[in-house]
């Protein structure tokens, strides 16, 4: 008898085991990292099934003097003057977005999110976020931050140190792009497609005019459901990542009511833009599996939604500089981040540069190609050498149509 009793107690121990296995995703150090990219990790754990990753990816590497990792004291990476060059938003950036809310949705609670991104801000010499509310938000006249919970509430969620990392990353994003906007941080309670996607509703519940998805999960045939329920929102631009483990899709980029963001390397040049872009060899693409293709989308190798849209930076080795305290990792204060998560709050930025309710979904880039730089060269993986892997003149997975060229096209 205590012999089964021992077997039963182990076979209890063994489910018990499987089952936190299943409902909590792996840690982050089990996660690969982005093809060809060293010192680099993940700020959020892979994802199980009904559940979605932030694609955030920091360095970790320390190089004194240069600003990456917890050594620094001052920041290394892309800064906003950068981003802007880049993308011809200098003078748009200045004059622009006032009035406006960019919704950022992440999971879980950064509880030093307001600190953090007037300090990047003050690094930056861009001037402080007021705090407010999200009831009040949109009737400021000074650029404010307010935070909220998945149903409007104030209460936050659990703390996160790998999503806080994810939150800074966002909300700096979008001080780059558009300082004169507001910025409405709606926490999920957890990361679970459900949970993020109530958050889209409540974020446009409270007034967003645009809100950025910094993450995403493996595709299922429900999404076709859950994107009309949480992600079809006409008049609101929304953005999602394409994912970070090169050619594949995730949800909710093969949404048809987001615009999904590709990723691109970024470095300085001498030709007339002063800037060169390939495709990341992480960024994620290819052809959707469950969601019907978009009126506005005309590629011809993909019968389904194929992603991604548009792109910006999203490289690692070609990072931005993001001010994070709250330790993750051994890592916090000016760190460098890359991933798709970069890409997708700096495009809705520029969409809330615009001041434009005539979005549904992609449509707005795709009728105004030549405000975009076409990105021709590089790779994600392997898709027998079609454009749904590889970067060439015109459309193509990895960077759709391009990356922002001012904000003519969105």
């Amino acid at each position: 008898m205590r012999k089964v009793l021992v077997l039963l107690a182990g076979m209890v121990m063994a489910l018990a085991t499987a089952m936190a296995a299943e409902a909590s995703p792996a840690p982050p150090s089990q996660a690969p990292a982005p093809a060809s990219q060293a010192h680099v990790q993940r700020s959020c754990a892979a994802a199980p099934a009904g559940y979605a990753a932030c694609n955030a990816w920091v360095r970790t590497d320390i190089v004194q003097g240069q600003g990456i990792g917890p050594a620094a004291a001052t920041p290394s990476g892309l800064f906003p003057a950068n981003l802007r060059s880049a993308y011809n938003l200098a003078s748009l950036s200045a004059s622009a977005g006032a009035g406006r809310t960019i919704g950022i949705v992440d999971a879980m609670d950064d509880p030093t999110a307001f600190n953090d991104v007037n300090v990047y801000r003050s690094q930056f010499g861009i001037p402080a976020l007021a705090s407010c509310t999200p009831s009040t938000i949109n009737a400021s006249t000074t650029p404010c931050f307010a935070k909220s919970n998945q149903t409007g509430g104030t209460t936050p969620p659990r703390v996160d140190g790998g999503w806080a990392q994810e939150i800074s990353l966002d909300l700096d994003m979008a001080s780059a792009i558009c300082p004169n906007c507001n910025i409405l941080l709606v926490e999920a309670s957890s990361a679970t497609i459900a949970n993020l996607g109530t958050s889209v509703n409540t974020a446009v519940r409270l007034g967003a005019d645009v809100v950025s998805n910094s993450y995403g999960g493996g595709e299922y045939s429900g999404e076709t459901t859950d994107e009309n329920t949480y992600f079809n929102h006409p008049g609101v631009a929304i953005t999602a990542s394409s994912g970070d483990s090169g050619f594949g899709v995730e949800f909710p980029a093969a949404s048809r009511f987001v615009t999904a963001v590709g990723g691109t390397s970024l470095r300085t040049a001498s030709n007339t833009r002063g800037w060169t872009e390939t495709a990341w060899s992480g960024a994620g693409s290819g052809c959707s599996a469950f969601v019907a293709k978009p009126s506005w989308q005309t590629d011809t190798g993909c019968a389904r939604r194929t992603v991604a849209d548009v792109s910006a930076v999203a490289d690692p080795a070609t990072g931005v500089a993001v001010f994070d305290s709250t330790a993750f990792q051994g890592l916090s204060g000016w760190l460098v981040f890359g991933g798709t998560s970069v890409s997708s709050p700096i495009v809705a930025s520029v969409y809330a540069l615009t001041n434009t309710s005539s979005v549904n979904g992609a449509n707005l880039p795709y009728a105004h190609t030549s405000s975009l730089n076409d990105v021709t060269s590089g790779s994600n993986g392997s898709c027998g050498g079609t454009y749904l892997c590889t970067a060439r003149a015109g459309y193509d997975g990895p960077t759709g149509l391009g990356t922002p060229n001012g904000a003519g096209a969105f």
